[in-house]
């Protein structure tokens, strides 16, 4: 039998069925098992839960208000759903992963919108996010299921994340909340924000071109071989590098950095919300890390 109909043969007979996504990727499908469909775009998404639940422990350990913790745990959930996608390329899989890019930066935008001091819901304003928030999510879920080209979600995707992007910078330089940050703590913000969004971007820009080189690569990968070859994945290297951009970004819409490792800053949602003073941030192998401040002794 050639060698094409043999792949076509195990192909046939992977675990997940025929393909009902409608992506799929430059990763060839079942390759080394008819139980994940892409290796290495599967695997890669560890990085994605891994900073996920360190974002997520050091909220825990911090004692932060719960609504961070339900940022990354969305952040994790991202990772999963991903995960699951790449396994299976199933089109409920793809959902699982699609739909909650979406839930996580929407929900990250109603944070930046949410400038109201104190964490209750008691006032006009944080009821009106809460509602917006679940309104949008409600109403994208339907239309997504009704339309169901990807670009669609791309789209929104996007629009999302710069409306983030431009809150951020708008709270920094031009509001009132903003004018409350020392100049140079909003520098150190705007730094771990805009290289959390760099390379989030530059992540993008290998997506695509995985997308458009994606014969040329092929040919590359079999000409190297595995288990070299797997660096070639370049929606694989998506998931880590937009994994990485959005802790950082997460980290600079919470925090901000300090500016030679040594010193503590304060925190730009939290400063916001409560008392500076109650929050730090240390670095632990290079990732920012968000603590509380021991108490000096006399």
């Amino acid at each position: 039998m050639p060698v094409n109909e043999t792949i076509e043969a195990l192909w046939a007979m992977n675990f997940w069925g025929p393909v009902t996504a409608t992506l799929d990727w430059c990763e060839a499908n079942y390759q080394f098992s008819k139980y994940i469909a892409e290796t290495a775009n599967t695997w890669s998404n560890i990085v994605t839960v891994g900073l996920a639940l360190y974002g997520a422990r050091q909220v825990q350990e911090a004692k932060l208000p719960l609504r961070y913790v339900a940022g990354y745990t969305g952040f994790a959930l991202i990772g999963l759903g991903s995960m699951i996608f790449h396994a299976t390329l199933l089109y409920s899989a793809q959902l699982a992963d699609e739909l909650p890019m979406i839930y996580v930066a929407t929900y990250c935008s109603a944070i930046l919108f949410d400038t109201e001091p104190g964490w209750g819901a008691d006032n006009v304003r944080t009821l009106f996010l809460v509602s917006a928030y679940f309104l949008f999510n409600i109403l994208f879920t339907w239309s997504y299921s009704v339309f169901r080209n990807p670009v669609y979600h791309q789209v929104f995707f996007a629009i999302v994340m710069f409306t983030n992007a431009f809150r951020t910078a708008y709270l920094l330089k031009f509001s009132e909340v903003g004018s409350r940050i020392p100049e140079a703590k909003k520098v150190s913000i705007a730094r771990v924000f805009s290289s959390g969004a760099a390379i989030f971007f530059f992540g993008f820009f290998v997506w695509n071109l995985d997308n458009i080189f994606c014969s040329t690569i092929t040919h590359w990968k079999h000409a190297i071989g595995w288990p070299a070859a797997f660096l070639l994945e370049g929606h694989s290297w998506w998931h880590v590098f937009t994994a990485t951009g959005t802790y950082l970004m997460i980290v600079g819409n919470t925090s901000s950095v300090n500016k030679f490792h040594t010193n503590r800053d304060i925190d730009s949602t939290l400063c916001i919300k409560d008392d500076h003073s109650k929050y730090a941030l240390e670095y632990r192998l290079g990732l920012p890390k968000l603590v509380r401040p021991k108490a000096k002794s006399s």
